[in-house]
């Protein structure tokens, strides 16, 4: 937990009461829960809108959203969970615990053929990939910015499921992973400027480090940009400007605006059941190895995702 806002140290562990679920929730006992970029921002409290929960200090002070485990209670009013069941799925915050609480809504069950390690990999970066490459199909050029990444390495699978021909930017260290998913092409944005390649019918910008002026001489007519995440100036200048910049030959350009909740990510889940989609962790931790793990996520040190284990 955490009463500030600041860099991992500020962390530390401490016993809180066991939550308890109001009438629409579900108590969750964690077995294992994913870091993510939003994880990261919501600790140093940047870009502007990562205070959501507090703009002097965090009004959540425990981190932590994608969790999977077993239920512990139910409220009053929640049906189709029961006390044992193995669920996962997306809590406000509180993940990096050994309970967490969370809307039934935000929870399903988990698919048997999922480790709970790998289920807590996929509410949030599954939707981000899954709603991202949402229209890639045989023929069509994918660049993935950000490739190495949680989302990344999701969104360069369903890419290459759905037939397209898939290009992965990141940097040097990330490469190999890159190739090893199945990309056709890999780039180390620290040598080549990836907007100078050929056109592609859609950028997923994970990165969101270039202007949507750059990324504008890479897409094809009819081609589509979407950002995830970033500062709040780039996106606000995608939102506004990207929309006239993208005009000429019909390009869109804009911010992926991603749906949260079980039916977002529910394809992926059966592919990665199924081993058709792989499920990339660079590690598992103990909750004593949270601050670490953060560190590495913020500075973009992470193979996919970073595991943490009560």
């Amino acid at each position: 937990m955490y009463d500030r806002y600041g860099p991992p140290e500020v962390l530390r562990l401490e016993e809180l009461p066991r939550p308890v679920p109001g009438p629409k929730q579900v108590l969750v006992e964690v077995a294992a829960t994913s870091v993510n970029l939003a994880d990261w921002e919501c600790l140093v409290g940047s870009p502007a809108y990562a205070r959501y929960s507090g703009l002097r200090r965090p009004g959540n002070r425990v981190l932590g959203s994608d969790i999977a485990g077993r239920v512990a209670a139910v409220g009053s009013q929640v049906s189709g969970f029961a006390v044992g069941d193995e669920v996962y799925g997306e809590c406000p915050m509180g993940g990096f615990a050994e309970y967490a609480v969370a809307r039934a809504s935000m929870l399903t069950h988990k698919p048997a053929g999922l480790t709970f390690a790998q289920a807590s990999t996929l509410p949030q970066a599954g939707a981000i990939a899954s709603q991202g490459v949402a229209g890639a199909g045989p023929g069509s050029r994918v660049l993935i910015n950000g490739a190495g990444g949680g989302s990344g390495t999701f969104a360069v699978q369903l890419a290459k499921v759905a037939g397209a021909h898939v290009i992965g930017v990141d940097n040097a260290a990330k490469l190999d992973l890159i190739n090893s998913l199945g990309a056709d092409e890999v780039v180390d944005y620290g040598v080549t400027d990836f907007t100078d390649l050929d056109p592609c019918d859609l950028v997923l910008d994970l990165a969101a480090q270039r202007s949507v002026f750059a990324f504008r001489r890479i897409l094809a007519p009819g081609g589509r940009y979407l950002v995830v995440g970033g500062p709040t100036r780039t996106l606000v200048r995608t939102a506004t400007a990207g929309r006239l910049v993208g005009l000429s030959g019909g390009r869109r350009i804009g911010v992926l605006v991603v749906r949260p909740g079980p039916t977002s990510y529910a394809d992926l889940a059966a592919r990665c059941a199924a081993g058709q989609v792989e499920v990339r962790i660079d590690r598992t931790v103990g909750l004593d190895g949270v601050p670490g793990a953060l560190g590495l996520v913020g500075t973009g040190r992470v193979l996919g995702k970073i595991v943490v284990e009560p």
